[in-house]
């Protein structure tokens, strides 16, 4: 698709909306055109975020998603909170219909609403987007050529994506058998802007601790993706979510039984089929280090075998790959760009 695009952000004061307003601010073909916030309406970006000053000069929070049309968009990221996405995704498709939409929350990566239900407790405010048929489960290593042209992407969640992309070679193989067991620990940011006891840095620093523990809102999505790939429905799936005491990241271990006994290089070797040609995938011979990714759109993978035990590894950064630049590469995606259009930098060291 040849010229600019334009974009814009409903929820832009907090760390997604920021996140989103950093990458883009030298994209080679999107143009960040409105941005949306009911408590810095009419204050610019560098008011709200002072670390964007000199990019995105001009623009200007709007209060409302819909305020944001008269800027024409071509699309709209939805960083908003669960429960409130789903409602305004149809009122800017009502406003707009030719609007492509990532939504950044949970509102539309489950089939029905009594799944929303129970993961997210509280009704969904419009069910029947949830059987329309018309969003997408935006994970490119699983469903690529889906997003490819889609108008409306559900972008995944943070943990969700660690553990996708740490068990789908092997579902998709057919080497898992009995229960997945799987620990996650994640950086403070995936917490959202707003404090609480569980973010506090008095409370997160030099501290780690378990919560939702075997009742994480994202294993509904987790298992909906990977019985597509073909997991048993009756797999069992038990999680154990952590809280870290850094700000960004997640470092994901996923404990599997193989149907036969296989050595750490036949796992690999599965893995490296399954994502030899992707281009935010890579393998690595040692450890994961939520360092090592740390502000990119990188997944890193480790894997070993032990008979017929295998312990899969990834790191990601929860505000990269599983938020913000996962939603970059939707976009990229959904409009017939390369995937990987101003999203290859490289992290930092720990």
């Amino acid at each position: 698709m040849a010229g600019r695009l334009r974009v814009a952000i409903a929820g832009g004061s907090g760390y997604g909306g920021a996140e989103a307003l950093r990458w883009l601010a030298d994209h080679p073909v999107f143009d960040v055109v409105g941005v949306t916030s009911r408590t810095h309406a009419g204050k610019s970006v560098a008011d709200v975020h002072p670390h964007l000053a000199g990019f995105h000069d001009g623009l200007r929070f709007v209060a409302e998603p819909t305020d944001a049309i008269a800027a024409s968009p071509d699309a709209f990221v939805l960083a908003l909170p669960h429960k409130e996405a789903a409602a305004w995704a149809r009122k800017l498709r009502d406003a707009c219909p030719s609007l492509r939409i990532v939504d950044l929350s949970g509102d539309h990566r489950l089939a029905d609403a009594a799944a929303y239900e129970s993961a997210y407790g509280a009704k969904h405010p419009c069910p029947d987007e949830l059987t329309s048929g018309r969003w997408i489960f935006g994970l490119p290593e699983a469903h690529r050529d889906r997003i490819r042209g889609a108008a409306h992407v559900a972008n995944p969640g943070c943990f969700a994506t660690g553990a996708l992309l740490a068990v789908l070679p092997l579902a998709r193989a057919g080497l898992v058998v009995g229960a997945v067991r799987h620990v996650a620990i994640t950086g403070s940011s995936g917490s959202g802007i707003e404090p609480s006891a569980g973010t506090h840095h008095p409370e997160r620093v030099e501290n780690v601790r378990a919560y939702k523990v075997l009742d994480h809102q994202h294993v509904p999505e987790i298992r909906r993706c990977l019985e597509g790939a073909g997991l048993a429905a009756a797999t069992p799936w038990l999680m154990v979510p952590q809280s870290g005491p850094f700000a960004r990241g997640i470092f994901t271990t996923a404990f599997l039984t193989l149907p036969r006994t296989m050595t750490t290089a036949d796992v690999r070797a599965v893995f490296d089929a399954e994502y030899g040609d992707d281009p935010f995938v890579r393998m690595r011979s040692d450890t994961p280090q939520v360092g090592h990714v740390r502000g990119t759109n990188f997944c890193d993978i480790a894997v070993k075998a032990a008979g017929a035990e295998a312990v899969v590894m990834t790191a990601i950064d929860n505000l990269g790959k599983g938020m913000v630049t996962q939603a970059i590469q939707n976009l990229n995606l959904m409009f017939g760009l390369d995937e990987t259009a101003g999203l290859r930098r490289p992290g930092g060291r720990p």
